[in-house]
C-alpha cells in the first residue's frame, strides 16, 4: 500500500538525520556565491585562512571562551580526535563515562593504547546515564555531553584534578555547557553545526594546552596526523596541518553566524532548543502508540529525540512511509535495535517542522494500525 501524506502536513524542510544533519538553504546559497573563488584554491592563503579565522572568531563568541580557552581544529572526526587524546591528552589512564554506542569508542581506544594503563569505565544502560564521582589515579575524566545513539544527556563536571575532557559531537550549540569547568570541548560539525564531516573544533583550556605540550615533549611517540601540538601550532595560524574540507568550514562559520544573529549566544539557542525538544516529548506522552525511551525526564536530549513505539505499530514501517514523502532519517540506531523514532532536532531545525513531522506520524499510524 502506498500511502501519500497531504502537502499541507508536510514539513517544509524533512532533514530530521542526527548526522549529517540538515544544512540550511541559506547557507548552501552563500556557498554557491562564492565558491568559484573559495573552492579550490590553497588553504595556506588568505583567502582560505580568513574563513578559518571567521569560524574560530565565531566559536568563541558563540560560547564565550573564558580567558585564556583557544580553539583548535584539526582535520578528521571523532574518531581521529579521540585517538588523537589518547596520544596528547591522557598521560596515565581515563576515567570514561559510558551509556551508548558513541560515548564507548573513547574507552576503547584508551583500553588498546599499550602505552596507557587500563581505563577505568562506570557504564550504564542505554536509555540511562552513569553517575559521575571522583576518579583517583586518573589524570582524563571523560564525558559524552549528548550520546546521539541513544538519545541521553549529561552534563559534564571537574569532580578532581584531571583533565575534563567532553565529547559534545551532538550535543555542541545546543545543550548548555559551564566551560571552565572543561578542559577540551570537542565536536564534529555535521550535527548541530549544521556543515559536513571531516574536521574537528576543540576548546580547550590553559591546562589542557599544557598538557598537550608536556606530552608532545615527553618521547612519546605521536603521528604527525593525530599530534594536537602540531593541530594548535597550526590553528594558531588560522589554517590547518593537513588540507581541509573549506566547504565545511564556510558551512559552519555561516552556521554559527546565523545562530549567534538568531539567539544571541549560547543560552539563547539552548532555550530554543527546549522548547523543540518539549514539542517532541509533549507528542510522545500524549499519544498511547508512543513514549519517550528516556524515562528520565532530566536526561532526555534537547537534540536528539528517541521515540519508543509499541508493538502495534512497526517503526520501520512508519519511517518507509515518511522516506517516501521526503521526510527523511528517522530511523532508529541500528545497534539498540528497538522500535523506535530518533529524529535531530539541531539549531538548523525548525520548530514547525518538528511540529508537522509529528502530525505526519498521526496521519501514518491512522492508517497502519487497523
Amino acid at each position: 500500500m502506498t500511502l501519500t501524506i497531504p502537502p499541507d502536513l508536510l514539513p517544509r524542510d524533512g532533514r530530521f538525520g542526527c548526522g549529517p544533519s540538515k544544512v540550511r538553504p541559506e547557507a548552501l546559497a552563500a556557498l554557491a556565491a562564492v565558491g568559484d573563488t573559495l573552492l579550490g584554491t590553497s588553504h595556506r592563503k588568505p583567502r582560505v585562512k580568513d574563513q578559518v579565522a571567521r569560524l574560530r572568531t565565531g566559536l568563541a563568541a558563540l560560547f564565550d571562551l573564558p580567558e585564556g580557552y583557544e580553539v583548535l581544529l584539526t582535520v578528521g572526526g571523532a574518531t581521529a580526535f579521540w585517538e588523537s587524546a589518547a596520544f596528547g591528552l591522557v598521560e596515565q589512564r581515563a576515567r570514561h563515562y559510558v551509556f551508548g554506542e558513541f560515548s564507548s569508542k573513547f574507552a576503547k581506544a584508551t583500553a588498546a593504547a599499550p602505552w596507557l594503563e587500563d581505563p577505568d569505565v562506570i557504564a550504564a544502560d542505554p536509555g540511562s546515564r552513569p553517575a559521575a564521582s571522583p576518579a583517583p589515579g586518573c589524570d582524563v575524566q571523560a564525558f559524552t555531553h549528548n550520546e546521539t545513539s541513544t538519545g541521553v544527556m549529561q552534563s559534564p563536571a571537574r569532580l578532581d584534578e584531571a583533565l575534563v575532557l567532553v565529547d559534545a559531537t551532538s550535543g555542541a550549540g545546543g545543550l548548555p555547557v559551564d566551560l571552565s569547568a572543561v578542559d577540551v570541548y570537542y565536536f564534529s560539525l555535521q550535527k548541530g553545526f549544521a556543515s559536513e564531516g571531516g574536521l574537528t573544533v576543540a576548546l580547550v583550556s590553559p591546562a589542557a594546552v599544557a598538557r598537550i605540550e608536556h606530552l608532545a615533549t615527553s618521547g612519546r611517540y605521536i603521528p604527525t596526523f593525530l599530534d594536537l601540538k602540531t593541530a594548535l601550532d597550526n590553528s594558531r595560524k588560522d589554517q590547518t596541518y593537513n588540507t581541509p574540507s573549506v566547504s565545511t568550514i564556510f558551512l559552519a562559520a555561516e552556521q554559527v553566524e546565523w545562530m549567534l544573529a538568531s539567539f544571541g549566544g549560547l543560552e539563547g539557542a539552548v532555550e530554543a532548543q527546549r522548547a523543540k525538544a518539549a514539542t517532541v516529548y509533549g507528542w510522545a506522552q500524549d499519544r498511547g502508540f508512543a513514549a519517550p525511551f528516556v524515562t528520565d525526564p532530566e536526561a532526555r536530549s534537547l537534540v536528539v529525540a528517541t521515540i519508543d513505539l509499541d508493538d502495534t505499530v512497526a517503526a520501520d514501517e512508519v519511517n518507509k512511509v515518511l522516506r517516501a514523502n521526503g521526510v527523511l532519517d528517522t530511523d532508529a540506531y541500528r545497534k539498540l535495535g528497538r522500535n523506535q523514532l530518533r529524529l535531530g532536532m539541531f539549531p538548523a531545525v525548525d520548530a514547525a517542522d518538528l511540529s508537522a513531522y509529528t502530525a505526519c506520524v498521526d496521519w501514518i499510524v491512522e492508517r497502519l494500525v487497523p
